[in-house]
């Protein structure tokens, strides 16, 4: 009897433990095989869901149960989820359903033009390029402009984070809040004393970012040189303008690195080697600091600037036209040297 009674306790054991390890590993195992990203997106059939998931998981039948049982296919949020080591079912299952998105980096650059940026946000957006295009359009007009184009001066050069599902619109309405939390009754103030209207300090920030390669060292120093400049009646004679002139001409399949003599003549409004005064906008998107350089601009009383080669990304700046014109023909001369066409 007692024999009996010890092999039915073995087997219930048994029972138990294979029913056990089952349950675990539904529920409370990890059933994550490597870690990755999953993209979900709007109108996501179940079995594209299961798809998206099935290369990175150990047992797809558990999921499966899983999902099946919560009804995922019916009341999943899209969005892009990470899975990592670790995760059970029901975690998985329970991200998707709560919505529980990881974001990812959007480096906002100085795009010489707004739709090259939305070209290249929505490598990691779920909308096409077109799509995202066409509502930053509307977006525009809504605010009486013309085109999104126009919108480059709500943009700051920096890293953000979105989702994968960010809209147009609550992708600039990010940077719409931003903009204004910029402008400041200080700087609002500042902008008044300058002289200047908001889309000619947008414009010269632009041209100080271009020329300073983005560092803030001399920004101020070259915001006080165009200023000078500017205040003489003099062109402002940018190379950075010269070199958008001619590739927004191309609509930016050609692009330009050095400027020669016959880019000079490029008949843009953008072109300042043609044109007195400031540009009739920014010819890139700006960071803070170059805004800030023109509303603080150095009072100095430079006119001329050269990259200097000893120095590279760095300037040499004179008030004198023959010490320039030295300055020029051993920068051109390194130019030859390098041969940078």
């Amino acid at each position: 009897m007692k024999k009996i009674i010890l092999i039915i306790s073995v087997v219930v054991i048994a029972i138990l433990g294979f029913f056990g390890i089952r349950f675990y590993n539904k529920y409370v195992g990890n059933n994550v095989e490597k870690d990755g990203f999953v993209l979900i997106p709007h109108n996501a059939k179940s079995q594209q869901i299961l798809d998206s998931i099935s290369p990175y998981i150990k047992n797809k039948d558990h999921f499966t149960s899983i999902a099946e049982d919560k009804n995922l296919g019916a009341n999943y949020k899209p969005g892009r989820y990470e899975l990592k080591s670790g995760m059970n079912n029901r975690e998985i299952v329970n991200m998707i359903l709560a919505g529980n998105q990881t974001p990812n980096s959007f480096r906002i650059k100085d795009f010489d033009d707004v739709y090259q940026m939305i070209g290249r946000v929505t490598k990691k957006t779920e909308l096409d390029s077109t799509k995202f295009a066409d509502q930053m359009n509307e977006i525009a007009v809504s605010k009486g402009y013309k085109n999104a184009e126009d919108l480059k001066k709500y943009f700051f050069n920096n890293t953000y984070d979105f989702f994968w599902t960010v809209t147009p619109k609550e992708f600039f309405e990010k940077f719409d809040n931003e903009y204004k939390a910029f402008w400041t009754a200080e700087r609002i103030a500042k902008e008044k004393q300058s002289g200047l209207t908001r889309d000619q300090i947008y414009a010269l920030a632009s041209i100080v970012y271009k020329e300073s390669g983005g560092k803030p060292d001399e920004q101020k120093t070259i915001a006080g040189l165009y200023l000078n400049r500017y205040k003489k009646g003099m062109k402002l004679q940018s190379d950075p303008t010269v070199i958008y002139a001619v590739n927004k001409a191309s609509n930016f399949t050609l692009q330009i690195k050095r400027v020669y003599y016959k880019h000079l003549k490029e008949p843009s409004l953008y072109n300042t080697y043609a044109n007195k005064g400031i540009p009739p906008g920014p010819i890139c998107i700006v960071d803070k600091n170059s805004l800030n350089a023109v509303l603080d601009a150095e009072n100095n009383n430079y006119i001329f600037m050269c990259a200097d080669p000893a120095r590279f990304g760095y300037h040499k700046f004179t008030d004198n036209a023959a010490e320039h014109a030295i300055n020029a023909k051993a920068y051109q001369d390194w130019l030859n040297k390098k041969d940078i066409k």
